[in-house]
């Protein structure tokens, strides 16, 4: 008489968890995979932190300040990063962002550069608009 409720008990909680499980899996939708690449730490440690470069100045081949780094975006497409500069403008009037390849910068020595650039070539460059969260 015992044996009885106890193997029912058990049969229950069984049949409970295999209706939670299915529950779960299809809450959570299909099973996704997941791609794992090394990394070369010493490599990744010498390079830039986007929240170290917002803000720097951005100077040409001549020294002349171009515009600052106002934030540094990854495309959805194609994962390529693009800095994102203000420029233009006296005193935070009349400036405006334009994207540039982040590979087309260059930084040493704590100097950002874009070699070729002249405030003319930037400020003549498409406007670039943030979108709306």
């Amino acid at each position: 008489m015992i044996q009885r409720p106890i193997t029912l008990c058990v049969a229950s909680l069984v049949a409970a968890s295999a209706i939670g499980a299915a529950a779960g899996a299809a809450a959570q939708g299909a099973p996704q995979s997941v791609t794992q690449t090394r990394v070369d730490v010493v490599q990744m440690g010498a390079g830039f932190r986007a929240s170290r470069l917002t803000g720097a100045t951005v100077y040409n081949r001549d020294k002349d300040r171009i515009g600052t780094i106002d934030d540094v975006i990854l495309s959805t497409s194609d994962h390529n990063a693009f800095a994102i500069l203000s420029v233009g403008g006296v005193l935070g009037m009349g400036k405006h962002y334009v994207a540039v390849p982040f590979s087309s910068l260059q930084i040493s020595d704590k100097q950002v550069m874009l070699p070729d650039a002249t405030k003319q070539s930037i400020e003549a460059m498409p406007e670039f608009k943030y979108t709306p969260d």
